[in-house]
C-alpha cells in the first residue's frame, strides 16, 4: 500500500465491484425459480400423462342429436371406454355452423379430458364463413381420421327426375325454382350445392337449416326439393324409396347403391366432394395423451360389431396409416386449401 492508500481503495473497490449486488443476486434467484418452476410444471405434464385417462372423457360433438358424426361418436364412446378404462361421454354443442362447439373444445383445458369429433363442415367450411379468432388448423391437435363417405345429391320422391342427366335438365328449365336444404351457411351441403351449379350450369334456391335431422323431416315430407348430403345418413330411406339418390359426388359408384350414377357419367367430370370426419383435442395436448387417445380408436375400429354397424351405415372406415394424427393434420390442411378460395369466392355470409 502506498502512503495515499489507493492500492488499498482499488483493491477493496475492485473486490465490491467483484461481489453481486442485491439486485442481481435477486435476478439471478428469479431466474432460477422459474427455470424451477417450469421444470416442475413439465414434471407434473408428464406425470398425468403417463396417469391419462384418471376421469371421465368428455366428447364434443358441435351438431344436434341424431345426425351423423353424433352417431358416430357414440358408436365410438364404448370400445372407446373399454380401452381407455374411463367413460366416453357425448356432449351435443351445436350452432354458428358448428363454431360454437370448435370453439368451446378449442378453449378447454389441453389435458386429453375434453375431446371433440367433427367433420367437414365443423373442420373446413363453418370457421371461412364465421367470424371467428381461432385458427382450426393450428389451435387443434389432430388425434384420428374417422370414417370418409360420399356426398349424394337426393330428390323428394314428388321431383319428376329419376337420375342425374334428369336432374341437370330439369334444373336448367327451370332455373332457381328448386329449393335445396342446406345444414348452415358454408356447410358440406351447402357448399355442394354451389360446386355442382358451378360445374353443371345451373341454379337453385337454398333453404338454410339448423340440421341434418329437420332436412330429413322435410325432404321425406315432400317440403324442400334437393338436399346434397352424407350418403350415408340417407341410405335407409333410399332402400325403403322414401327419398331418390340421384348422383354420387365421388369418383367412383357409392359401394351401397352401385346403380347411382357419378358426375363424369351425367356429364361434369371432376366434380367431387367428400364428406369425412375426425377426432381432435385442444392444442397443446400432450403427445402421450394424444397417443392413448389414437390408441384407443384404432381398437374401436378393430371390434367387429363397430366395423359392421359403419358399414352399414355405408361408411367406409379408414386405413389405420390413415388413422394416425399426422395424416388427418395433413389431409385437413389440404381440404382448407382447397375448398377455403371456393367458398370466400362465392362470397357465403354467416346467416
Amino acid at each position: 500500500m502506498n502512503a495515499t492508500g489507493f492500492e488499498s481503495v482499488s483493491s477493496a473497490g475492485f473486490a465490491a465491484a467483484q461481489r453481486p449486488s442485491m439486485r442481481s443476486r435477486w435476478r439471478g434467484w428469479f431466474r432460477r425459480g422459474i427455470i424451477g418452476f417450469g421444470a416442475a410444471v413439465a414434471l407434473i405434464g408428464a406425470a398425468a400423462a403417463q396417469d391419462y385417462p384418471a376421469r371421465q372423457i368428455i366428447v364434443i360433438v358441435p351438431f344436434p342429436a341424431g345426425g351423423s358424426t353424433d352417431i358416430l361418436a357414440r358408436i365410438l364412446s364404448e370400445p372407446m371406454r373399454q380401452a381407455l378404462g374411463q367413460p366416453v361421454v357425448v356432449q351435443n354443442v351445436p350452432g354458428a355452423g358448428a363454431t360454437i362447439g370448435v370453439g368451446r373444445a378449442i378453449q378447454s383445458p389441453a389435458d386429453g379430458y375434453t375431446l371433440i369429433v367433427g367433420n367437414w363442415t365443423s373442420h373446413v367450411g363453418g370457421s371461412a364463413v364465421y367470424p371467428v379468432t381461432w385458427n382450426v388448423l393450428t389451435d387443434l391437435e389432430p388425434v384420428a381420421m374417422l370414417s370418409t363417405t360420399t356426398l349424394i345429391i337426393a330428390g323428394r320422391t314428388g321431383l319428376p327426375v329419376n337420375d342425374g342427366k334428369e336432374l341437370i335438365a330439369w334444373l336448367k328449365a327451370n332455373p332457381d325454382q328448386a329449393t335445396v336444404a342446406t345444414v348452415g351457411a358454408g356447410s358440406g351441403a351447402h357448399v355442394c350445392g354451389i360446386y355442382f351449379e358451378q360445374k353443371t350450369g345451373t341454379r337453385f334456391r337454398y333453404v338454410p337449416y339448423k340440421g341434418g335431422g329437420p332436412v330429413m323431416a322435410d325432404l321425406l315430407g315432400n317440403q324442400v326439393d334437393l338436399f346434397c348430403g352424407e350418403a350415408s345418413q340417407m341410405l335407409p330411406h333410399f332402400r325403403a324409396g322414401k327419398i331418390k339418390p340421384l348422383v354420387v359426388m365421388s369418383k367412383t359408384r357409392w359401394r351401397p347403391l352401385p346403380e347411382v350414377s357419378t358426375m363424369e357419367v351425367v356429364g361434369a367430370s371432376d366434380t367431387h366432394i367428400a364428406f369425412w370426419q375426425g377426432m381432435w383435442a385442444p392444442k397443446g395436448t400432450p403427445r402421450q395423451v394424444i397417443a392413448k387417445v389414437n390408441d384407443a380408436v384404432v381398437k374401436a375400429f378393430a371390434d367387429p360389431v363397430v366395423i359392421k354397424r359403419l358399414t352399414d351405415l355405408g361408411q367406409d372406415i379408414p386405413t389405420r396409416e390413415q388413422m394416425a394424427p399426422e395424416a388427418l393434420g395433413a389431409y385437413h390442411k389440404s381440404e382448407i386449401e382447397k375448398w377455403w378460395p371456393l367458398i370466400k369466392g362465392a362470397n357465403i355470409k354467416a346467416e
